[in-house]
Parts: C-alpha cells; structure tokens; sequence
C-alpha cells in the first residue's frame, strides 16, 4: 500500500500571489526566512521564495520562541490565515502561522542578505557566491540576463533559426589570434573553444539559420573590469545574405527581443535596479571605421578602436541620433578573422561591424567568406595550413551560400543595462585571471 500525504497543510502559494487567496482562507508559503523583526508585542517574519517577499504576523509567545531560533537564511514552511495589509508586501500577509523548519538552523551569512544594498565588497561577494546571490539585488541582476536570453530565442525561433549545440572541446586553435586553453584530452592535446564560429557556418550548410546559447573561453591575460576568461556568448548565423547590412538587420531584431524579454519576464529586477531599457531604433545608426577614427581625431591608422573611442563614439550617437547603439562598419580586414568577406571595391576593409551599446562594444559580426578559392587565398594569405580545418573547409566545397552572423556577450549587456561598474557584479560565477572558485 502506497503512504498516504497528510492532508493538513493548506496549498502552497507563492509570495506574489498571497494576494489573490481569499481573506480568511488558509495557505501556505515556503522558502527563506529573509527577516525577523521582534518588536514588543508582535514578530514579524519575512519570507523569501522565487517570486519575491510576504509578510507573517506573529504573536503567540510558542512560535515567537521557536523563530528565536531560527536564523535567517533558514528554510521554512509556514502555514496561516491569509489577512489584507496594504502595508504589507503586496497587499497581504499570513496571520496565526503554524512555522516548520525545514533545515537545520542556517548559518549567518557574510553580510546582511535584507538590506536594501548589499553591505559587502565584491570580493566578499566573490567569495560567497552561492550565498550573496540570494541577496535580491544580486538576483535580479541574473534575472534580466536570464529574460533577455529567452527574448533572445524567441526572436531568433519565431524567423525560423534553429537552436543549435555546438561542442566546447576543439581539436584545432586556428579560429582567431586570440589565446586558448589547453585540455588533456585522453593523452592529447584539445582546446576550449573560443566561440561556436566554425561550427554555425557549418550547419548555415544543414539548416540556413541558426543560434546558439553557450560559454566560451578566452586565455587572453586581460584583468580589466570588461573582461572574463568565460563568458555566455549569444551566438547566431544565417544564410541567403547580400552583405553585413543583412546580418545587421537580424542582429537589430535579436536586441529587440531581448528587450522585449526583460519587459515581458523581469519587470520586477528591471524596476529593482533602476534599468532603463533602451529604445531600438527601427535601423542601428551605422558609421564607417575610417570616418569613426575622424569623428573622435584618432589616427587614420589606428587598428582598432581604445574604449575611449568607444565611449566618445556613444556619446555622439547619442546626441546626432537619440540612439543608446552605434553600429561601427568596415574593420580593417588585418583585425578580422581570416573567414572575414571583404569589403567590395577596397579590400583593405571588412564586411564587418562591431555594435556599441552604451560606450561599449556589445556585439561583434559580419560577413564570412564562402567560396572555397576564397578561403584557399585567405588561408594562404595568413600562413595556415588547410589540413588543421579540413572537417570546416569540405563544408564549402560541398557548396555554402553567401552567409553572416554575430555574437552578443550577455554579460557584457546587463553590465551595461545596470551600470555595473564591474562586469564579475553581474556574472554567476565568474573566471579570470585570478579566479577558479567557487
């Protein structure tokens, strides 16, 4: 005979929907016990589960004692009369509660998860994790990366891209001049990879559109407070193309779309952080690169542009176009990849673009070769030998249509959306130079 539940407890109910259970009826919450507050005659205790924050009301000397306790951060069960309290989070709260631990007593964690700003550094932060994300600031900051992931799909999805998985341990490390890690891989040598780029032109082959939602992995010594040695990377490719501008014009209707997600699903962790969710324009602004170097005066030939030139660049766009995104064309093809299509007429430059958002470059994209004579000069041009790509290059000599793409870094995004001085502030758990745990 199967063991029977017992039929006491009331409905589990969510923080945020306490409200929508009658007065007088019985629920229960489950989750955190975020606060105490021991005033003379009453404790109150404040819950915390995924949707939010609810109010118990405590007055019987037996459960006072008991939440002695109970630290916060404990896990409990509680079960009570649902009674209207328009000071109350959202409007309601849990009268006469019956409270059930759980866990044992949670340990104190390293600083105070209830206030309003989080009283710790981020090393403190860092180095607790698992704990101080709790901490609704912390969460709210993911929350926004997760809805603008989702947005992401559903905007690729709905103009029929596939979702793809591409693998993460490479056999070759020829993708761009960037550094890699190295794996043992059952005696030899394997790499991370550094983005699923070979892979998405491949499968423009099998399926013309496709995304893919994924980490990859840069060894490049940098310890800034723009950069990861792992990073979530929002990748898309498509074929059929004319040139960049059509890779542009998805890439546009992704952002939008993630905005979208935010709006949609994290309103609440938007709201929390103070987020002003940036307007997409119908068309990002686009600026040549040569005339980008002589908008901010750098040097005609500069490479590259600095983050000051980035930052100045947004500013200008800002205030000629209204617009918080800057789409920056043309990279000198001696900065791009070796699969980078050139730009007709004058080959020293690219089909290619990196968009600004904010004062940052969010989003880097373009057109890739697809001829196979054009990859035998592009190969020859830069010293690689073939043999190392073979799996990627029998891809074109079986026939590839004119094809672009771009990657998003998502961490990258939502340190731009909450101003976060530091990119690890919104980043799970972050890797770099120093940082391995937890």
């Amino acid at each position: 005979m199967q063991p029977t539940r017992p039929t006491t407890r009331a409905p589990r109910v969510l923080a945020r929907d306490l409200t929508a259970v009658r007065p007088g009826e019985r629920a229960t919450l489950a989750g955190w016990i975020h606060r105490r507050r021991v005033l003379a005659s009453v404790t109150f205790l404040v819950l915390r589960d995924r949707s939010g924050l609810a109010q118990v009301v405590v007055k019987d000397r037996e459960t006072v004692e008991q939440l002695a306790g109970l630290p916060e951060e404990t896990v409990v069960e509680v079960t009570g009369s649902v009674s209207a309290n328009e000071s109350a989070p959202g409007g309601a709260e849990l009268v006469e509660p019956v409270v059930t631990a759980l866990t044992e007593p949670a340990l104190a964690p390293p600083t105070e998860l209830w206030r309003p700003t989080f009283g710790a550094g981020l090393p403190t932060h860092l180095d607790h994790a698992a704990v101080t994300l709790r901490h609704p600031r912390h969460r709210a900051a993911w929350q926004l990366a997760s809805a603008s992931m989702r947005g992401f799909r559903t905007a690729l999805s709905t103009r029929e891209f596939t979702e793809i998985a591409t693998p993460k341990l490479v056999g070759t490390a020829t993708e761009s001049g960037a550094n890699v890690f190295t794996v043992d891989y059952f005696g030899r040598t394997a790499y991370l990879a550094q983005s699923p780029q070979l892979y998405k032109q491949m499968l423009v082959g099998v399926f013309e559109r496709v995304f893919e939602v994924g980490p990859v992995f840069r060894a490049e010594p940098h310890d800034t407070v723009r950069h990861l040695a792992q990073y979530t990377s929002l990748d898309a490719e498509l074929g059929f193309i004319r040139d960049h501008r059509d890779v542009l014009a998805v890439l546009r209707e992704a952002v939008a779309g993630m905005v979208e997600g935010i709006r949609e699903h994290a309103p609440d962790a938007a709201a929390l952080l103070g987020v002003e969710l940036p307007q997409v324009p119908e068309e990002f602004p686009v600026i040549h690169f040569s005339d980008a170097l002589a908008k901010v005066g750098a040097d005609p030939d500069e490479p590259d542009l600095s983050p000051a030139h980035e930052r100045a660049l947004s500013e200008w766009a800002m205030a000629a176009y209204g617009s918080d995104f800057l789409a920056v064309e043309g990279y000198p093809m001696g900065k791009r990849p070796f699969y980078t299509h050139p730009q007709p007429g004058d080959e020293r430059w690219s089909n290619s673009f990196d968009l600004l958002f904010r004062g940052l470059e969010l989003t880097t994209g373009g057109q890739r070769l697809h001829r196979p004579s054009d990859y035998a000069a592009a190969l020859e041009r830069t010293g690689t030998d073939p043999s190392v790509l073979a799996g990627y290059l029998d891809a074109f000599a079986h026939g590839m249509p004119p094809h672009g793409g771009f990657a998003i870094g998502l961490e990258r995004w939502v340190g731009r959306l909450t101003g976060a001085e530091n990119i690890r502030e919104v980043t799970l758990f972050p890797r770099d130079l120093h940082r391995l745990e937890p």
